[in-house]
């Protein structure tokens, strides 16, 4: 834009400079050479350099018809000015919609072929055949461009939305990273919790049982204070065991992590839209691993996603369910929906978005599946379901 900006003063100076000193030479007054001269370059000036944020689109034509018809008195002076004519080419095909430019370009070529009829009685084959070529090549030159700056502008968007999504990428597996040394840490940490209570507490705590059924049986009084001490000692050790158990046990095991998270996510959405929300979390659901509450988590997090950006529903219902050896995830609303049918999994990325794919994905890398319900204008059913590894205890 900067380049077409510059070009355009320069040739507006070079053509009304030509157009000056040809109609003195023809025999114009100077005076009035030179003021029509300095008119038509103090108008362009004025509408050229002005900041593109006070130009409006309406102002900038009407802009452009005055220089035509400052340009039309100029040539009325001398029909050297003609010259002049290129310039408003360019500015109409830059500045006009197809089919007014075209109109404007007619009209000046027009002037341009009876100028010299009207000042010298008589024209030239070379005076029509050369401003029209010019006429078009100049015409030609600036859709041309414009079509340059669409497509630069097209690829700068792409720039940005690329680069935007390269970084949404890098917080994705930091995350992801991050959320995998704390799933190692937090196993570890439930691991030694559960040894620990099945091992050593469960000892003491037989030791205390045996102990007190001894102390209670003896009839050696030597003999039952010794046990009554060992029971003693066996319950203060069995406390301390409990303590260390529970300082080891993962908080978000105790505190239903997972549901707490897509509480909150529910009620940021209908903080933020108004849309209606509900979560039903089955008592029954067994402990779940850290990368199955993580997948589910995100699965939540994208299909609340396209809810909020697409469905225009006004009422959503989420429900965390035992399966009977797997966790699923049910998420329904009853927005406009749309054509489930064309989502396949074959071809999930070019039919539904990549949201509904890398849900997907991530799914299955873990052994689960994702299956969408949706008709046009009844809403949309999702359902995401994940094996749970290993255990079969309730949340307590």
């Amino acid at each position: 834009m900067r380049a077409m900006q510059i070009g355009h003063h320069v040739i507006a100076v070079a053509l009304t400079v030509i157009g000056a000193v040809r109609a003195i030479d023809d025999g114009t007054p100077v005076a009035a050479s030179v003021v029509s001269g300095a008119a038509v370059l103090a108008w362009h000036a004025a509408g050229t350099l002005a900041p593109a944020r006070v130009r409006p689109r309406r102002v900038v034509v009407w802009w452009l018809v005055g220089f035509a018809v400052l340009w039309v008195a100029a040539v009325a002076v001398s029909a050297e000015f003609v010259w002049l004519a290129f310039l408003l080419w360019l500015l109409a095909g830059h500045l006009l919609p197809d089919r007014w430019a075209i109109v404007f370009s007619v009209l000046v070529f027009a002037i341009v072929v009876g100028a010299p009829v009207l000042h010298h009685g008589a024209t030239t084959y070379a005076n029509v055949l050369g401003p029209l070529i010019g006429g078009i090549f100049a015409l030609g030159i600036s859709r041309g461009y414009l079509e340059l700056l669409r497509e630069a502008a097209e690829r700068e968007r792409l720039v940005v939305s690329l680069r935007r999504a390269k970084e949404e990428m890098a917080d994705l597996q930091d995350e992801l990273a991050l959320a995998q040394r704390r799933s190692g840490a937090i196993d570890e940490r439930t691991r030694l919790s559960r040894d620990i209570h099945d091992t050593i507490a469960q000892a003491l705590s037989s030791i205390r049982l045996l102990a007190h059924a001894g102390s209670g049986s003896t009839h050696d009084d030597g003999a039952a204070r010794t046990l009554r001490q060992l029971e003693a000692l066996a319950g203060e050790s069995l406390a301390d065991v409990r303590r260390i158990v529970a300082a080891l046990a993962p908080a978000e095991l105790e505190d239903d992590a997972l549901a707490s998270a897509l509480g909150q996510l529910l009620s940021r959405l209908h903080d933020e839209t108004g849309v209606q929300t509900e979560l039903h979390v089955y008592e029954s659901l067994p402990a779940l691993p850290i990368h199955v509450e993580v997948a589910l988590l995100r699965t939540a997090q994208s299909a609340l996603a396209n809810v909020r950006l697409h469905a225009g529903a006004g009422r959503v219902v989420t429900s965390l369910i035992d399966d009977g050896g797997s966790v699923r995830l049910d998420i329904i609303d009853d927005g406009r929906g749309f054509d489930a049918g064309r989502w396949e999994p074959a071809d999930a990325g070019e039919s539904s978005g990549y949201g509904l794919k890398f849900m997907r994905s991530r799914l299955r890398e873990l052994g689960g599946e994702l299956t969408i319900e949706s008709t046009p204008g009844e809403g949309t059913a999702l359902s995401a379901s994940l094996p749970v590894e290993g255990s079969a205890e309730g949340r307590s």
